[in-house]
């Protein structure tokens, strides 16, 4: 009977290289974990800190430094960094070097609630704590806010972050108690009268014709209101 080498070799390097494959994963799994990076992906400004993060992604009360890559579980470390409310979405993921990386988006504020309590409102529309590390240069709400109705003050604040001329000039929405909402303005010492936000593009529009027709007249600062609340034109009450 003849031997056919070639299989027998092409068996054996098979077998040494599924062991090697093996002991590799083996020996990789229990490689401990030597680094933690957080990568802030967007804008720079921190509401929450690299520190604050790591302290988060802290397992069974243990620092994750040292901890086998085997026994980590990053579904539920991405789920711990989410659950922050600083936190819009995170990713957590390891690298061949044994690093643990979290990629993490923070929430974006577009406006300030200052009531009974102090809040912010994020780009979705959603409740933000304040933060102890930076504070958001956004317009204050004031006025009749429910935590839990903030659709329509969300929907100015919305069009006013958005908008390069209200975000220069508007520091301030006022909601008052039938929903109807009034602007002050940064500078000039006028209020300007939005009242209920059906047809807010053609209000908005009106309101940047008048401040360019006034700001020609130099006449700005005679009004001590701007009414936007009637179709097709501006009231302006003087001082």
């Amino acid at each position: 009977m003849r031997i056919n080498w070639n299989y027998i070799k092409t068996l054996v390097l098979l077998l040494l290289v599924s062991f090697l494959f093996a002991f590799s994963s083996i020996r990789n799994n229990e490689r401990k974990v030597q680094n933690i990076r957080v990568n802030f992906i967007g804008e720079d400004n921190l509401f929450i800190t690299e520190a604050m993060v790591n302290k988060l992604l802290i397992q069974n009360e243990e620092d994750l430094a040292n901890v086998a890559k085997e026994i980590l579980d990053l579904n539920e470390l991405e789920m711990i960094l989410k659950s922050n409310p600083m936190i819009k979405t995170a990713q957590v993921y390891l690298t061949v070097n044994g690093e643990v990386r979290a990629d993490v988006v923070q929430r974006k504020p577009i406006a300030r609630v200052r009531t009974n309590t102090s809040y912010y409102i994020d780009n979705e529309g959603k409740f933000m704590p304040l933060s102890s590390n930076y504070t958001a240069r956004v317009p204050l709400v004031t006025g009749f806010i429910k935590k839990n109705d903030l659709g329509n003050v969300f929907k100015i604040a919305n069009k006013i972050y958005y908008d390069k001329f209200l975000k220069t000039h508007i520091i301030e929405i006022h909601q008052k108690q039938d929903g109807t909402i009034i602007l002050k303005t940064r500078v000039l010492d006028f209020e300007i009268l939005i009242g209920n936000l059906e047809g807010l593009d053609k209000k908005i529009s009106n309101l940047k014709a008048f401040y360019q027709k006034a700001m020609k007249d130099k006449s700005l600062n005679k009004y001590s209101k701007v009414n936007l609340q009637f179709d097709n034109q501006v009231v302006c009450t003087k001082k």
